[in-house]
């Protein structure tokens, strides 16, 4: 039996992230630290990731700094790429983002992005929100994880993988490819295996 929003012959959308990272693990964004490294060969990385994409999920806290951006910087590529495919934000306190084209998923997050995934398209990417990485994984929804390693250590901030709830207390990573640019950066990707349902988390 087919699932709900399934499309008949078409492959179930992949989920994925693109984070940057210092080499001790903060993926808070901070341009004090992350503004150096981001020269064209980064760009093109991430315009890569973004050419693949055909939606995004992220928190709210990711939304509003995102829209922000817009209303403050309207010619930056990010904005560009984001103007061009559906956003989804995953919170109960977002009643009507100002961000046209955004839905706010509200109710049961795993279902929505579960049926999210059914459906035919490109990837969904989940952009900032270290939380909402920490819960597609935890949750066994992610497939691809990706990061750009920043060659600083910063010693303080939000980690990854702080507080991470893992009922099966491990993530088994399978690596599926690396670069590294000029800069220094490494740029990185896996693939989960073995992850079994945590708790929903939302803001």
């Amino acid at each position: 039996m087919r699932a709900v929003g399934e499309a008949v012959g078409f492959a179930v959308r992949k989920i994925v992230t693109g984070l940057f990272m210092s080499l001790d693990g903060i993926v808070e964004a901070d341009d004090d630290w992350q503004f150096a490294y981001f020269d064209d060969e980064l760009l093109a990385g991430s315009t890569a990731g973004w050419a693949r994409a055909g939606a995004t999920v992220m928190h709210r806290h990711s939304y509003e700094g995102y829209d922000r951006l817009r209303v403050e910087h309207p010619r930056s590529p990010t904005v560009a790429f984001l103007d061009e495919i559906p956003r989804y934000v995953a919170s109960t306190t977002l009643d009507e983002p100002s961000w046209p084209n955004t839905t706010v998923l509200g109710g049961d997050v795993h279902e929505q992005v579960t049926q999210l995934k059914q459906q035919p398209g490109k990837d969904i990417l989940v952009l900032g929100s270290p939380t909402l990485v920490r819960w597609v994984l935890g949750n066994g929804l992610l497939d691809e994880l990706n990061f750009s390693v920043l060659p600083i250590i910063v010693g303080s901030g939000v980690r990854l993988f702080e507080d991470m709830d893992m009922p099966a207390g491990h993530v088994a990573l399978t690596l599926e490819g690396t670069s590294t640019l000029a800069s220094g950066v490494l740029q990185v990707s896996y693939t989960p295996t073995g992850v079994r349902s945590g708790s929903e988390h939302r803001d």
